[in-house]
C-alpha cells in the first residue's frame, strides 16, 4: 500500500522545488514533522493536508481523508479506521470513473529502445484520448523471456535507464503500468512498475513458474508483498501472471477493498490455452467478487508464441472486454456490458494464424534474412510450408526450389509447379540426378558388397539440403524446414538433408493436423493442389515408396505419440488405450532413438502442452525403456 503521507509530501517537494526546511517556514508547518512523515514514520495534521491540497491542486476531502485514515492506522485506533475507510469508499463512489485503456503489445526481445519508445507513444496517444491509466503486458519493456540477457552486464542499468526516460517523458496526468526486471541489493525481480504522478513504484511476482518454457527461478527471486495503489479515486491491486493462477495470493489483495485486480501477462499460446485462463479467472473473480483485467502480450519469441487475447471481466465473472488473437492492440476497459466471446475461430484458424505469427516474427525480427528459401516437393508439408510463409511474409519474398531425382513422380512436379504459380512465388527446378550419381560413383569403392539402403536415400536428401543451404548464403533469404511433429518424433527425417534449415514452422504439427490446416488454408483460397490433399504421403526417396511401407497410419501414429510423448503414458498405458502392444514398442522406441536427431533441429513455434524443443528435456545418452 502507497503511503499517502509520503507521497504528498514528495508531490510537493517536487512541485515547489523547496527543501523541507523551507517548506516548513513557507507554510508554517512543523519540520520535524516533515521529516518523521518523510521517512514514513508520521502523517500531517488536517492543516498541512489542506495546505497540501491546495499546492498540488488536487481533490481537498481527498487528501485530508487520505491523512486522517493513515493517522488513525498509526495510532491503532480501529473505531477512525473503520470511519476513514468508509469515508474513502464514499468519496470513491461519488469520483468519475476510472477510463483503464489496455495496451496488447509485441515487444521484441532486447530491443529496450525500440520497446521503450513504443510505450510512450501509445502512453501519448492515451493521454490525448482522456486515459486516466494505461496498462501493457509483463516484462514489455525487456520482451519475454529474455533469459540470459538478465545475467548480462550492464542489460538492468539501461532497463533502469530507459524507466527513466519513460517517467520524465510521459505527462503527469496519466498512470502507466508496465513490466521490467527489477534489480536490488543484488536481487532480481520480475516486477511491473507503476509510474504515477512522476513517482515509479514496484510490485514484485510472487509466484514464479519454472516449468515447461518457464525458467524463472534461474533468475528472478520472488517477492512476498500484495501491491495496492489508487487512481481516480479506485483501489486498485496488481499481480504478474502466475500470481493469479494462486487463490491466496489474489484473495490478500481482495480483502483489503479493492474494486479492480489487473493482471499483468507473459503467457504463450497452446492449444485450449485461453480457455485455460478465462476459467482460472472466473475462479478468483467468483472467490473475490471484484473485477479483473487481464492484460497478456502478443507475437512471437523464438518457439513461443503469444496470442494477446486479453480481457476483462465484472465482479459478476461475466467478460466484458475481449482483444483479438495475435494482433497488437489498445482498448478501453469497460466492466458494464457482458459481451459474447468473439473467438469463434475453427481450432484450424487458430492454429495457422499462429503459425504464421510465429513464421512472421521470427524472420522480421532477427531482421537478417530478405525472404525465404523453400524446398518444394509436390508433398503436403512443403506445401503447407510455402502458404504459410507466404501469409507471413509475401509470396514476392519467397524462392521454391523443386530439386527432382528419378524417384520423384509427374504429379509431384505437375503440383509444385501448379502451386508456385498460382501463388506468384518465384519457382525454379534444379535436377539433382548428376549430383546423386556422382556421389554414389564416389562411394562406391566403399560400399562394395553391401545391399542398397536408406543410406542412399538419404545421400538425395543431403544433396537438396547443401543446395538450399547454398542459395541461401549466397541470397540472403532463410530456408524453412518442412518436416511435421510426426517425422520428428520418430526420425523419419534426414539429419543435414530435410532437417536443415532455421526455421521450422510445423515443428510442433503432427501429420493428420498438417492435413486438417491445409484444408482450412484452401478454405480461404484454394492454393494448394487438391491432388496434393487427398494422395498418399510419400518421401519419393524410393521405387514405389509409401511412408506407411515404415510406419503405422499417421491416425494411429499421432495417437500413439500424443499419449506417449504429451501425455508420458508407459508402454503398458497406451497398449490399454487399444493399440497393438508390438507397434506401441515400435513406435515409442523410435522416439527414444531419435533424440539426437531433435537436438539438432531448426527452432519452430509451439502450439501443444509438449512440444520438441527447450519444453521437452530428455537425455540423449539414456537405457530407459517406457
Amino acid at each position: 500500500m502507497i503511503n499517502r503521507t509520503k507521497y504528498y509530501l514528495n508531490k510537493v517537494r517536487k512541485k515547489t522545488g523547496l527543501s523541507d526546511y523551507k517548506i516548513s517556514q513557507k507554510y508554517s508547518i512543523n519540520q520535524s514533522n516533515l521529516s518523521k512523515c518523510k521517512s514514513g514514520k508520521d502523517t500531517i495534521s488536517e492543516t498541512p493536508a489542506w495546505l497540501f491540497a491546495n499546492i498540488l491542486n488536487i481533490n481537498h476531502p481527498k487528501v485530508i481523508t487520505h491523512t486522517k485514515l493513515e493517522y488513525a492506522k498509526f495510532t491503532d485506533s480501529k473505531s477512525k479506521s473503520i470511519f476513514w475507510q468508509n469515508q474513502l469508499e464514499k468519496l470513491a463512489n461519488n469520483s468519475r470513473s476510472i477510463k483503464i485503456d489496455i495496451a496488447q503489445i509485441n515487444p521484441i526481445v532486447g530491443d529496450l529502445n525500440g520497446n521503450t519508445q513504443k510505450i510512450i507513444k501509445l502512453t501519448q496517444e492515451a493521454y490525448i484520448r482522456g486515459c486516466d491509466l494505461l496498462v501493457f503486458p509483463e516484462l514489455s519493456l525487456v520482451g519475454y523471456p529474455p533469459e540470459d540477457l538478465l545475467l548480462h552486464e550492464g542489460f538492468i542499468q539501461q532497463v533502469q535507464d530507459k524507466v527513466t526516460l519513460i517517467n520524465q517523458t510521459i505527462s503527469n496526468n496519466i498512470s502507466i503500468i508496465f513490466g521490467a526486471p527489477y534489480k536490488k541489493n543484488d536481487i532480481l525481480y520480475n516486477s511491473a512498475y507503476l509510474i504515477q504522478n512522476s513517482q515509479v513504484y514496484f510490485y514484485h511476482k510472487q509466484n514464479l513458474p519454472n516449468y515447461g518454457v518457464f525458467d524463472e527461478k534461474r533468475y528472478f527471486k520472488s517477492g512476498n508483498e500484495p501491491f495496492i495503489f489508487e487512481c481516480q479515486g479506485k483501489k486498485i491491486s496488481l499481480v504478474i501472471c502466475e500470481d493469479a493462477w494462486t487463490s491466496d495470493i489474489i484473495s490478500i489483495s481482495a480483502n483489503q477493498g479493492v474494486q479492480i485486480i489487473i493482471s499483468i501477462n507473459a503467457s504463450p499460446f497452446q492449444i485450449g490455452k485461453h480457455s485455460q485462463r478465462i476459467e482460472q479467472i472466473k475462479q478468483r473473480v467468483l472467490e473475490t467478487k471484484t473485477n479483473f483485467i487481464y492484460v497478456n502480450m502478443v507475437g512471437a519469441q523464438d518457439e513461443l508464441v503469444f496470442d494477446g487475447a486479453s480481457f476483462a471481466m465484472n465482479s459478476n465473472a461475466n467478460i466484458t472486454l475481449q482483444l483479438p488473437l495475435f494482433k497488437e492492440a489498445v482498448q478501453s476497459v469497460s466492466f458494464t456490458s457482458p459481451i459474447t466471446l468473439f473467438n469463434t475461430d475453427s481450432i484450424e484458424k487458430t492454429i495457422y494464424d499462429a503459425l504464421v505469427l510465429a513464421t512472421k516474427d521470427y524472420i522480421e525480427k532477427n531482421d537478417v534474412f530478405n525472404g525465404v528459401i523453400i524446398g518444394l516437393s509436390g508433398g503436403i508439408d512443403s506445401a503447407l510450408t510455402l502458404a504459410i510463409a507466404a501469409d507471413a511474409i509475401g509470396a514476392k519474398h519467397i524462392k521454391a526450389i523443386m530439386m527432382p531425382y528419378k524417384y520423384t513422380s509427374n504429379i509431384s512436379l505437375e503440383d509444385a509447379k501448379i502451386q508456385a504459380t498460382t501463388m506468384n512465388v518465384d519457382y525454379h527446378e534444379i535436377n539433382i540426378h548428376i549430383i546423386v550419381d556422382s556421389f554414389n560413383t564416389q562411394l562406391n569403392t566403399l560400399f562394395i558388397g553391401m545391399e542398397t539402403d536408406t543410406t542412399e536415400e538419404n545421400i538425395q536428401a543431403r544433396i537438396r539440403g547443401t543446395l538450399l543451404m547454398a542459395i541461401s548464403n549466397k541470397l540472403g533469404k532463410i530456408v524453412l524446414t518442412t518436416s511435421n511433429k510426426s517425422e520428428i518424433a520418430v526420425g523419419y527425417t534426414t539429419l543435414y538433408g530435410d532437417m536443415s534449415g532455421g526455421f521450422a514452422p510445423l515443428k510442433d504439427v503432427n501429420k493428420t493436423l498438417v492435413y486438417q490446416l491445409a484444408k482450412y488454408r484452401n478454405t480461404l483460397s484454394a492454393i494448394i493442389p487438391e491432388r496434393v490433399i487427398d494422395r498418399e504421403p510419400s518421401a519419393e526417396l524410393a521405387p514405389n515408396q509409401a511412408d506407411q511401407d515404415s510406419l503405422p497410419s499417421y491416425n494411429e501414429l499421432d495417437a500413439i505419440l500424443a499419449l506417449f510423448i504429451e501425455q508420458k503414458y508407459s508402454v503398458e498405458h497406451i497398449v490399454k488405450q487399444g493399440f497393438n502392444e508390438q507397434t506401441v514398442k515400435y513406435i515409442t522406441q523410435m522416439v527414444l532413438n531419435n533424440e539426437y536427431k531433435r537436438r539438432q533441429s531448426a527452432p519452430g513455434p509451439k502450439i501443444s502442452p509438449n512440444a520438441f524443443g527447450k519444453e521437452r528435456r530428455y537425455p540423449i545418452t539414456s537405457k530407459f525403456q517406457p
